[in-house]
């Protein structure tokens, strides 16, 4: 039996030819086939150039499988998400490795209803029949059918804004090697806006580096693109633009905790009071601005497959993740990266201030260190260490994810990587930056120690 080792925690993710390739792709189509059992599936595929081979291969498998295959074609994630939904399928697989390097390629599933498949839900079973790979052929194969569901996705896109109230405001967007920029394009006929498009053109060799805006380097196309156009704001997206990043007017990029508490008040002001879920890592923002306008902030553990379930269970209208992913009750549950800077667009409209005001006085209030990530040999020994020096003045303790710890003016959430040997830091104070940042200095001295 041949190990398989792209199955990560929530998706596949892995080097072409050898981590992933054609022939373990058409297993992992039988298997999915096998443990979800759909009667139809729909497939897309990204930029990369291995993407349509490997989605022909995953193809071929649920229709040996006797599943009926839609296939949207060129999509990002969330097009699966939605078309999942939206036409009633029993499963979704998107293909995409997001991020990663060019020679890498992955998979994101869903089952009906856009509800993710990880580790603890059946992710791990599709992995475990793909590598004993022993299947019988369906005695009726399935067929393969075209699918375009881009209008409606546009017209639900469109659905979060007033576009009436829109100004127009001028938009560096910089796709990263295209995979966004496809979905721009639709929408830019309904909308009031100029947007000065960078790094625009699908593209899988990469040439402007791999998708990821959270590496400074990926920053600088966009940042001076939006300071010589006087660009009202730039965005921002990774490879399968699940994730949606921003730079203010002058060009500087705005850390996604504060995004999260800027996309609740959208919410809260369009809809009323209603619950929102966010994460354990950076919290006092977020919870200070749902509470103010009638709204519920509930803390989930850090993940996608737990922020949705969440989501559900509480009927959240919004959830949101200071690593850039937002999830949208509407959306099937799902995250996003269009859905987000629409939003903002229509609060920069009608507010009449610019993002960086918008953001400023939060940013103010609730000081943060961002995430910081150590590498150290014993993780679970740190956590004991840290917990032990700041019990005596902690004035709660939290283990919803990692250890949180509040003494009152400030807070940090300390957790451990799942796949690797990696503390992940947080700290925030209330409205005392020199607080936060000797804080974050002693916190960060006791790790390395």
């Amino acid at each position: 039996m041949q190990e398989i080792t792209c199955f990560k925690a929530y998706d596949v993710r892995g080097r072409v030819p050898d981590q992933l390739n054609e022939e373990i792709a058409f297993r992992i189509g039988r298997a999915f086939a096998e443990v979800v059992k759909p009667r139809q599936v729909v497939v897309g595929h990204d930029i990369r150039l291995s993407s349509e081979s490997i989605k022909a291969a995953v193809t071929q498998g649920l229709l040996d499988q006797g599943v009926d295959v839609y296939d949207i074609g060129l999509c990002g994630t969330e097009e699966i998400y939605f078309a999942t939904s939206y036409a009633g399928m029993d499963g979704g697989i998107a293909i995409t490795a997001s991020h990663n390097p060019k020679d890498y390629n992955g998979m994101k599933f869903v089952r009906e209803e856009s509800r993710p498949i990880s580790g603890d839900t059946g992710l791990f079973d599709i992995k475990a029949l793909a590598e004993r790979d022993e299947f019988t052929p369906a005695a009726q194969p399935g067929k393969l059918y075209p699918l375009d569901t881009s209008e409606a996705y546009v017209q639900h896109l469109l659905s979060y804004v007033d576009v009436a109230s829109l100004k127009p405001l001028k938009i560096v967007v910089d796709a990263g090697n295209g995979g966004a920029g496809r979905v721009v394009d639709l929408l830019e006929p309904h909308l009031p806006f100029e947007f000065i498009k960078i790094h625009h053109e699908a593209d899988g060799h990469f040439p402007n580096g791999v998708p990821n805006p959270l590496l400074p380097e990926n920053r600088v196309a966009a940042i001076a693109a939006v300071r010589e156009h006087g660009a009202d704001l730039g965005l921002g997206w990774d490879g399968d633009f699940d994730r949606c990043f921003f730079y203010d007017e002058q060009g500087e990029f705005i850390e996604g905790y504060y995004l999260v508490g800027l996309l609740a008040e959208a919410f809260l002001k369009q809809q009323g009071p209603a619950r929102i879920v966010h994460d354990p890592r950076l919290t006092w923002n977020t919870i200070d601005i749902v509470t103010a306008l009638g709204g519920e902030a509930v803390q989930s553990k850090t993940g996608h497959a737990f922020i949705k379930e969440r989501m559900r269970l509480e009927n959240a209208v919004y959830g949101g993740e200071m690593s850039a992913h937002h999830y949208f009750r509407d959306f099937a549950y799902c995250d996003s990266g269009m859905i987000p800077w629409l939003l903002v667009t229509g609060l920069i409209s009608r507010s009449g201030q610019p993002l960086s005001q918008l953001v400023a006085a939060r940013m103010a209030a609730f000081p943060c260190s961002g995430e910081i990530n150590r590498t150290i040999e014993r993780p679970a020994d740190v956590l004991a260490k840290i917990e032990a020096n700041y019990a005596p003045q902690a004035q709660s303790i939290e283990r919803v994810d990692g250890l949180s710890m509040s003494m009152g003016d400030w807070r940090f959430n300390l957790r451990m990587s799942n796949t690797e040997p990696v503390v992940r830091l947080n700290v925030e104070s209330r409205g005392d930056h020199a607080l936060m940042a000797s804080k974050t200095a002693e916190l960060l001295a006791l790790i390395d120690a």
